[in-house]
């Protein structure tokens, strides 16, 4: 059974209801969030006396980027958040915030009635990339999108996160 609450749900849960928070915020605008994948290298070994096999067994695991992407606004959460990282002009000194410049977030996914269904935690982040301002170009018809690479230590499922009971409408009398 792939729902233990929603015993007649079939369908998987859409990508397109999210929110990203951070500092106990939500962060504005976030229209899309890179995926989160974990990829475990692969150490082989051989004993001597074994036969002409080789044995595998897993070895170091690394967390990929998450790249958040939105519309250009007002809102300067990205750039300061970037700013701590490296603050162009800031003085000798004075240029990286090494006390704060890793947060951790949060990942929340919502199914079409709009409650939360999932959330992963993602550890000591910190932006690596930041696009303030795509390509102009005056011959187009796009939103101006900001982006952000945030370079991870790893995550996980928020647990606490529980299947919720879907609400069901009844036709009006």
């Amino acid at each position: 059974m792939e729902f233990s609450v929603n015993a007649q749900r079939v369908d998987p849960y859409k990508n397109f209801k999210f929110r990203v928070k951070w500092d106990g915020r939500y962060v504005a605008g976030v229209t899309k969030v890179g995926a989160l994948k974990r990829t475990t290298e692969m150490v082989e070994h051989r004993v001597g006396g074994d036969p002409s096999t080789v044995r595998k067994s897993p070895g170091q695991s690394k967390y990929e980027a998450i790249t958040l992407e939105r519309g250009v606004t007002h809102d300067p959460e990205f750039e300061r958040w970037v700013n701590k990282v490296w603050n162009f002009g800031a003085g000798l000194g004075s240029e990286v915030s090494l006390a704060d410049f890793r947060k951790d977030i949060l990942i929340e996914v919502y199914n079409e009635a709009g409650q939360k269904v999932l959330a992963y935690k993602v550890y000591r982040c910190w932006p690596s990339e930041f696009q303030a301002l795509p390509e102009l170009d005056a011959s187009a018809n796009a939103v101006a999108i900001q982006t952000l690479k945030l370079e991870n230590e790893g995550w996980e499922r928020d647990v606490d996160v529980t299947e919720p009971s879907e609400p069901s409408f009844t036709e009006p009398s």
